[in-house]
């Protein structure tokens, strides 16, 4: 199954990793399993931003707060995001074991 990818999801990979990870016919379509994985990815990547941009707050290298609270919004957004990804999956895996075969 492959879904496809919108450009305004903070969550969506990059154009050039859709080319590159296609693995069907169809571009700018990629298998959920891939998207699952660079949307892991990408909410790793913010929430590293984030502590980075924490840090530099921290230590006076930098005084835009509003960066760093836009920044902290945006890593908890696509954390969030991610949870409850990880929830519908769960929920969906435990209905299919209760299923009788």
């Amino acid at each position: 199954m492959a879904f496809k990818v919108g450009t305004a999801d903070s969550l969506a990979p990059s154009h050039s990793i859709l080319e590159t990870g296609s693995k069907t016919g169809n571009p700018g379509a990629i298998p959920f399993a891939d998207y699952l994985k660079l949307a892991l990815y990408r909410t790793n990547d913010l929430l590293l931003e984030v502590d980075r941009l924490a840090d530099d707050f921290a230590a006076g290298r930098t005084d835009n707060i509003h960066q760093v609270m836009l920044a902290g919004e945006k890593a908890n957004i696509a954390l969030q995001f991610t949870l409850q990804i990880r929830n519908k999956l769960l929920d969906a895996y435990n209905e299919i074991m209760r299923m009788q075969i």
